[in-house]
């Protein structure tokens, strides 16, 4: 009898060790996170969701605080870095350079990649020359109008669809300097962009003032390799749990963040 306990008792043992040895440890590689490492990027240039120091590299905002928490919801490290432009973070997580990647959402992105659940609205809206007779969003759609806009940004993919009548005139770089000498010479009559941006460049540049109402909460979200369904629901229930913990909301106002609110859950997603 204590030969056959001494026996099973072995055997406990060796299962235990393959438990263990195949059990996911923080930093261990698996189908979610093959490096063992959670990589993010995000957009350098939009504030909505990250900036960067340039003196020590640190990444501050709501895309850096999410990273962090499901960094500790997968048990492994991170690194995130922002990058230039929406194609760069379409083509790093595409590639497999990047896990995730944080995008406002649009069906003609996601073809190419897949979304996540959306955790927050950035609202946009129209800056104009002080002197401009527009006074609302119902005000742009007219005939003769030009309208400025970032090329392949949001509000352009929205714009695109949603005006009928005035014209919109691509920015390639989103440059707001650019958009502002549009303006002055008449190029164009309002240039569109999410609030938050418009109103630190509104504040800095005298002349112009932005419109009071927004057309389009944009809607910003996580993105992942098409297909990568496990890292898919892990985002989302941790996005769903950092919606229902503040977290979101306690990101956004801790980067000072003007018209951008916490978004509610889809049910297509």
């Amino acid at each position: 009898m204590k030969r056959l306990v001494r026996r099973l008792g072995g055997v406990s043992a060796a299962l235990l060790t393959v438990a263990l040895a195949l059990a996911p440890l923080p930093g261990r590689a698996d189908d979610r996170v093959p490096t063992g490492t959670l990589r993010a990027v995000f957009l350098a240039q939009n504030p909505v969701q990250a900036k960067t120091d340039p003196k020590t590299g640190e990444v501050t905002g709501p895309a850096a605080d999410l990273t962090r928490k499901f960094s500790e919801t997968l048990g492994v490290p991170f690194v995130i870095a922002g990058v230039a432009g929406t194609a760069a973070v379409m083509r790093r997580v595409s590639s497999g350079d990047a896990d995730i990647g944080f995008l406002a959402y649009d069906e003609t992105r996601a073809k190419e990649v897949d979304f996540c659940q959306t955790y927050a609205l950035a609202q946009n809206t129209y800056m104009v020359l002080q002197s401009s007779p527009l006074r609302t969003t119902a005000d742009i759609d007219q005939a003769g109008l030009k309208i400025g806009v970032g090329e392949r940004d949001a509000a352009d993919m929205f714009l695109d669809r949603a005006l009928k009548t005035a014209k919109l005139v691509r920015n390639p770089g989103g440059n707001f300097d650019t958009a502002l000498q549009q303006l002055s010479t008449g190029q164009i009559d309002a240039y569109a962009a999410n609030r938050q941006r418009l109103s630190r460049f509104a504040r800095e540049h005298d002349g112009v003032r932005l419109l009071p109402d927004n057309f389009y909460g944009v809607e910003q979200a996580i993105v992942v390799r098409k297909g990568n369904a496990a890292l898919r629901d892990a985002a989302n229930a941790m996005i769903a749990d950092a919606r229902q913990s503040g977290l979101i909301s306690a990101a956004i106002a801790r980067a000072g963040l003007v018209g951008v609110d916490v978004a509610p859950e889809r049910k297509d997603r």
